[in-house]
């Protein structure tokens, strides 16, 4: 398991885990974050994460990003 920043561009991964305390996890199920969903890692540069999770381009911050375990 590791952080979906550490992720390679291009690849499809699977949630495995969401960190965090209750508001974190609450705001990342709320954009289809959860155990079980797969997610494409598009690009991660500059503190920021892009992701294409069920079939929608998210944008978040490498901190959430490193709330997910794939």
């Amino acid at each position: 398991m590791m952080p979906l920043v550490l992720g390679d561009a291009g690849c499809e991964y699977d949630i495995k885990k969401i960190g965090g305390n209750d508001e974190v996890r609450t705001r990342l199920s709320a954009m289809g974050f959860v155990p079980g969903a797969k997610v494409t890692l598009v690009s991660c540069n500059n503190g920021s994460v892009i992701v294409n999770v069920k079939n929608v381009r998210v944008g978040i911050s490498d901190i959430l990003a490193r709330r997910i375990m794939v």
